[in-house]
């Protein structure tokens, strides 16, 4: 009980004593306050939790700034490896942003000024095979559900299936340079 009491004042000592120091020199590389108060916070339940402050064979001042130096490579490249992953989804979204743009704006030139947008999709809907056709049509132009047509035409929901994933397949070729009228058949 006598050991643990010392043991407390002299860990309180040495967190008086070190934690305004440790913390300005983890706060000049992590740069924000809280960041640089949870590593030194780290630092000092470690060293708590491992007694170190007792022995005499430590430098504590040097075990202390060592701990917070590693922990803030550590903070830091963590950040870096953060801050990559949030450029490049910003990128990607910029990407997409860009792509989108792109495809309205071929949408307004081609569509409205060559051709109305129901003859272009009648069209393209009228080159599909005849069964293929039929399916895509009940589903997307009547609106039927894939199991209703399976059982009006006496097929497989695995079949209704398949020959949607045909329709899209041919009808995203066929239409690939009016892509928004894509749009316009999936909803």
């Amino acid at each position: 009980m006598q050991n643990d009491k010392k043991n407390i004042a002299e860990f309180e000592r040495i967190y008086l004593s070190f934690y305004p120091r440790l913390k300005r020199f983890a706060q000049e590389y992590v740069i924000r306050e809280a960041d640089a108060e949870n590593i030194v916070q780290d630092v000092f339940l470690d060293l708590w939790e491992r007694g170190a402050f007792v022995s005499s064979h430590v430098n504590l001042t040097s075990y202390l700034f060592t701990n917070i130096k590693n922990r803030c490579i550590d903070f830091l490249r963590h950040r870096i490896v953060m801050q990559k992953a949030a450029n490049t989804m910003q990128e990607e979204y910029e990407l997409a942003l860009q792509m989108k743009l792109q495809s309205l704006e071929v949408f307004d030139e081609q569509v409205f000024s060559d051709t109305e947008i129901e003859t272009v999709i009648a069209n393209a809907i009228q080159s599909l095979p005849e069964k293929c056709r039929q399916i895509f049509v009940m589903n997307k132009i009547e609106g039927k559900k894939q199991k209703t047509i399976a059982n009006e035409l006496n097929l497989s929901i695995h079949t209704i299936e398949s020959q949607m994933a045909i329709a899209y397949r041919k009808l995203k070729e066929i239409l690939k340079d009016y892509l928004p009228l894509l749009f316009f058949l999936l909803i």
